[in-house]
C-alpha cells in the first residue's frame, strides 16, 4: 500500500516532533510519500490537480499537523476547501475518488490528554474536536481511521520524549 503523509505545519523548521517524524518518514521512500503543503506552496496557491494526483495515486493518506487554534493550521482548510471538489470527491458518478481511501489524521497537540476531557482545561475530548474532520471524509466515502494525538509537548519537550513518540507514529501509520 503507497501512503501519503500530507505534513502541514506552518513553521516546521520550528517544530520538536513534526520535524522529528518526518526526519523518519524520509529513510523509507519508498514506504512513504511526504508532502509538506507550507514548503510546496510558500503562496498558498495550491495545484488542485497535482494535489488530487497525490490521494488518487496512493492507498493510505494522513494529514499530520499541530492542534492549532482547536483545529488544523490555516493551509489545510484551503486544501479542502480547493481539492475536495465536487465532481471529484463527491456528488456525481465521476466523483469519490479518495472513496475507500484509508485516511486518518497524526496530531500533536500541547497539553496533556486529561486536559481534553469534559473536566479538563479544554472541556472536549480530541475525538469531539476532531469531528469535523471525520464528517468530511465520511462524506467522500473515505475509510475514516481514528486519529493518532500525541500530547503533552508543553510538559516535556525532550529529546527522549521526541524519540518515543517516532515508534508509535509508524506503528499508527503502518497499522492502518
Amino acid at each position: 500500500m503507497k501512503t501519503l503523509v500530507i505534513v502541514v505545519h506552518p513553521n516546521i523548521e520550528t517544530s520538536l516532533i513534526n520535524k522529528r517524524w518526518i526526519e523518519e518518514l524520509n529513510k523509507y521512500p519508498g514506504k512513504y510519500t511526504v508532502h509538506e503543503l507550507y514548503k510546496a506552496y510558500p503562496d498558498e496557491k495550491l495545484d488542485i490537480l497535482k494535489e488530487q494526483g497525490l490521494v488518487e495515486s496512493h492507498d493510505k493518506i494522513i494529514f499530520q499537523f499541530p492542534f492549532y487554534w482547536f483545529s488544523s493550521p490555516p493551509l489545510l482548510k484551503k486544501w479542502f476547501d480547493e481539492v475536495v471538489l465536487y465532481g471529484w470527491a463527491y456528488g456525481s458518478n465521476s466523483g469519490y475518488k479518495a472513496a475507500g481511501k484509508k485516511i486518518a489524521l497524526a496530531i500533536t497537540a500541547g497539553i496533556d490528554e486529561d486536559g481534553y476531557t469534559a473536566s479538563g482545561e479544554y472541556k472536549y475530548t480530541m475525538k469531539e474536536l476532531t469531528t469535523p474532520f471525520e464528517l468530511t471524509f465520511d462524506y467522500i466515502k473515505a475509510d475514516y481511521k481514528e486519529p493518532f494525538v500525541y500530547y503533552g509537548i508543553e510538559r516535556d519537550a525532550s529529546a527522549e520524549w521526541i524519540e518515543r513518540s517516532v515508534p508509535m507514529f509508524l506503528e499508527f501509520i503502518d497499522g492502518l
